[in-house]
């Protein structure tokens, strides 16, 4: 009985580890099936929180993409307009470029009309060379308010030009005054400073008065005589790319007649002298003797007295241009008298290390563009030249240019015949 209970108990046992043994292998094989279990127990907290944050994550990478896509979107905007600019600037390089093309196109044609087509040499005494340059072409790009200004002022593509301060205002009214009783409606005063303008335009004169420039108003607004003088050779090189031809006066001139009705129109350059006779002013052999050279002695040379800087017609062509900018580049640099510049440049021809200017010139008779040293030495002290009446007179030899102004309008205009007689030849100094 025992023995059989004891086998009973051990079957028993035996039953029990095989079941046990089978459920966790089942529990094994259905965790590996089923690892979210047989029922879905809703719980929205987690899935919310899964889509928040995957929302975030969108949404943050998004950012992250709009600003790169804004920093590159602004790179190219940067890069467009600096191409933008490069291209710009070849539309201006290319642009001159046209603009010079056509200039010498224009120039060469102009050439063409005067010399013609290829000819061979005419008989002996017949042949003559080119003396009138071309204009350039008028570019009103360069100062698009004087190129109005000069629009009303200016006959025929010419007017008078002077240049003034506060310190001529005195000598300014006798110069503006004659001209126009004279009758000459093309000038211009090109006022240095503010209190000019206001006063030509209270006198009803034709005045321009500049855009500032550091360099220039200096001179402009406390300079002599001189040192104004200079500063026209850089102004005046505006009116000749305007394409205006510009006779420059100085403000210590009457004018008694019409100066514009005895030029001649044919050279870059006409100008007055301050030669006071025949050989002086239109020039004249000086032979120099050099005893020690024996037979060689006398050496042969040219002489003329210069030209005078304060009065010259000047035409809009590239040689008057080109000397404009020599004469202002030179005065620049040193410390020279304008007048000097202005005539070295003018006749110093091309020798090793300097090319010369290739400007055509022509002097201006002496007797009707008169200089004061002419006057007082010579004219009025000759019964039959006191009776001709010059185009105008500059008093350039004289310091004490107002009083002898006045003089020389009573003389001429009211024709009080001894006006001229208190002054001697020269200065006091």
């Amino acid at each position: 009985m025992v023995g059989r209970r004891e086998k009973a108990q051990s079957f028993c046992k035996s039953r029990v580890c095989v079941a046990i043994a089978i459920g966790v292998l089942l529990g094994c094989v259905f965790a590996l099936c089923f690892p979210s279990g047989f029922v879905s127990i809703s719980n929205p907290a987690p899935i919310l929180n899964h889509r928040f944050v995957k929302s975030i994550a969108q949404v943050g990478s998004t950012l992250c993409e709009s600003s790169e896509r804004i920093n590159l979107l602004k790179s190219e905007f940067v890069a467009a307009s600096e191409k933008n600019a490069e291209l710009k600037k070849q539309v201006r390089e290319l642009t001159e470029k046209i603009r010079l093309a056509e200039q010498r196109k224009d120039q060469a044609e102009k050439q063409v009309l005067v010399l013609g087509d290829q000819k061979k040499a005419g008989p002996f005494g017949t042949v003559k060379g080119l003396r009138t340059n071309p204009s350039v072409l008028p570019d009103e790009s360069v100062n698009p308010r004087l190129a109005k200004i000069l629009e009303k002022v200016a006959v025929n593509r010419e007017l008078i030009v002077a240049l003034a301060n506060s310190n001529v205002k005195q000598m300014l009214e006798v110069w503006f005054t004659n001209i126009k009783r004279v009758g000459i409606s093309n000038y211009l005063v090109v006022a240095l400073d503010e209190e000019i303008a206001k006063y030509c335009e209270s006198k009803d004169v034709p005045v321009y008065k500049r855009d500032p420039d550091k360099v220039i108003d200096s001179v402009a607004r406390t300079g002599g005589n001189h040192a104004v003088s200079g500063l026209k050779f850089r102004i005046l090189r505006e009116f000749l790319q305007l394409g205006y031809s510009v006779l420059l006066s100085d403000v210590d001139i009457v004018y008694l007649q019409n100066p514009f009705d005895h030029l001649y129109r044919d050279s870059d350059v006409e100008s007055m002298t301050d030669g006071h006779d025949n050989m002086t002013a239109y020039g004249y052999n000086n032979v120099f003797d050099e005893p020690g050279m024996g037979w060689a002695r006398y050496a042969h040379t040219m002489r003329i007295w210069v030209y005078n800087s304060g009065f010259f017609y000047i035409r809009p062509t590239i040689p008057s241009i080109e000397l404009l900018d020599r004469v202002a580049n030179r005065l620049s640099r040193e410390q020279a008298w304008d007048q000097a510049v202005f005539n070295e440049e003018l006749f110093f021809p091309s020798h090793p290390g300097y090319e010369g200017l290739h400007a055509s010139r022509r002097t201006m008779d002496f007797y009707l563009f008169m200089n004061s040293k002419v006057l007082f030495k010579t004219v009025r002290k000759d019964a039959n030249l006191s009776k001709l009446k010059p185009v105008i007179v500059h008093v350039n030899y004289h310091p004490d240019k107002l009083p002898r102004m006045i003089a020389i309008v009573k003389f001429y205009v009211n024709g009080k015949q001894d006006a001229l007689k208190p002054f001697p030849d020269g200065s006091d100094w």
